[in-house]
């Protein structure tokens, strides 16, 4: 095929002129003309629709201000520039994306880190408590829009968010973590709307920011040392204490959850917790799934007391539900300078270092904090219980590798 030149371009009469490599001039009987770019992509053919023909002879002022334009958002292209992006499309056919969605990219107009945070608020908070949709806000208004928010949502990189989270990292390490979730919620929220072209950043983001004082807000124990911690209980003879504190441990849930566990909440068979709406703090009821160390556990706990109807799971001498310092004074007798709420950041800590390709929202309700439906319907209900389940089990296997469970 012979190549089209300047002169042809002006001078072709009505019809499809090729070009080379899919390229075509498409000459309308009006005299029109378009560039059109034909591609395969999934055994398919298509079709798409560069611009028109520029014919106007710029001047080389004028080439020069339009090259400030990006290529795939100019819509009147001389041959060259007809020529470069259909290659541009064609690199992308071959890795596999959508030309037609990287062609519109561009053309859309992609909202900053502030708008999109706002955006995002306005659709999620009706899922949210009143205080979750408040502090949702404030906390990102503080903390993240000084840095982040005049940039555009698919420019925000996992350095841009290390270096805003770095002055609150360690100083105030438990609102560190609710900053960095709820800005991964705005940027998956943004991925979903094809304003950024992935998801938000995962195990990078932390690289590079100094190790987090232990003591700081709930006195967490870093997460790389709860294997030892685990292992140590295991050696010692089962007390209700010890068992509950193992079960919140690998359920990374709160204590009073914990201490007022019922069996009749568990199902042993489906290996899931349901706990009603009156044991949780967001009043909302929340079924969690349980690892197979967790499970273990429950064994454990049912051999010290056989499970009665209605019975508590990890009931006192008095058959009523353990005192919070029971719990706490298992730490304190081992010298841990750490709180049992702070196995909850453990856990957190340690999705967000070590399953980075886990998405924060999917940790987040692990937790039993509120997600909002809609990204429930993200990943598709089924989904988002398999991926809960797959995290705690990958977390009951860490914590208990030094471990003999039985």
């Amino acid at each position: 095929m012979t190549r089209l030149t300047v002169l042809k371009v002006k001078n072709a009469g009505a019809g499809r002129h090729g070009d080379g490599e899919g390229l075509y001039l498409l000459v309308k009987p009006s005299g029109a003309r378009s560039w059109i770019l034909r591609l395969q992509r999934d055994g398919k053919r298509h079709d798409i629709g560069l611009g028109a023909v520029d014919l106007s002879g710029r001047s080389l002022s004028d080439v020069q201000a339009s090259n400030s334009v990006p290529l795939l958002s100019r819509r009147l292209l001389t041959l060259q520039e007809a020529r470069e992006k259909a290659s541009e499309l064609r690199r992308f056919a071959r890795a596999g994306r959508d030309p037609f969605v990287e062609r519109d990219r561009e053309r859309r107009k992609v909202p900053t880190f502030e708008e999109a945070t706002k955006t995002c608020h306005a659709d999620l908070k009706a899922g949210w408590s009143k205080r979750q949709a408040e502090t949702f806000l404030s906390s990102l208004e503080r903390h993240a829009f000084p840095s982040l928010g005049r940039l555009a949502v698919d420019r925000v990189q996992a350095s841009d968010i290390r270096d805003m989270l770095a002055p609150i990292w360690t100083e105030f390490a438990d609102m560190s973590l609710k900053v960095r979730g709820r800005v991964s919620t705005v940027l998956n929220y943004a991925h979903s709307k094809g304003w950024r072209p992935t998801e938000a950043p995962g195990r990078s983001v932390t690289l590079g920011l100094p190790k987090r004082n232990a003591g700081a807000n709930y006195a967490a124990m870093p997460f790389d040392q709860v294997a030892t911690f685990v292992s140590l209980l295991n050696s010692k003879s089962d007390t209700v204490g010890r068992l509950a504190l193992l079960f919140t441990i690998l359920t990374a849930a709160r204590s009073g959850e914990v201490r007022n566990a019922r069996w009749s909440t568990v199902d042993l068979k489906s290996k899931l917790w349901r706990r009603p709406a009156n044991l949780m703090k967001t009043r909302t009821e929340h079924v969690l799934t349980l690892s197979e160390p967790a499970m273990v556990i429950l064994s454990r706990a049912a051999a010290l007391h056989p499970p009665e109807e209605n019975s508590l799971i990890f009931p006192s001498l008095k058959k009523t539900p353990l005192s919070d310092m029971t719990l706490s004074k298992i730490l304190r007798d081992e010298k841990q300078p750490y709180t049992v709420h702070g196995f909850r950041s453990s856990f957190r800590d340690w999705a967000a270092e070590k399953k980075p390709d886990v998405p924060s929202d999917v940790a987040e309700a692990a937790l039993a904090h509120l997600v909002s439906d809609k990204v429930i319907r993200a990943y598709k209900r089924t989904k988002f219980v398999d991926m809960r389940r797959a995290l705690l089990e990958d977390w009951g296997t860490f914590v208990t590798k030094d471990s003999a469970m039985a």
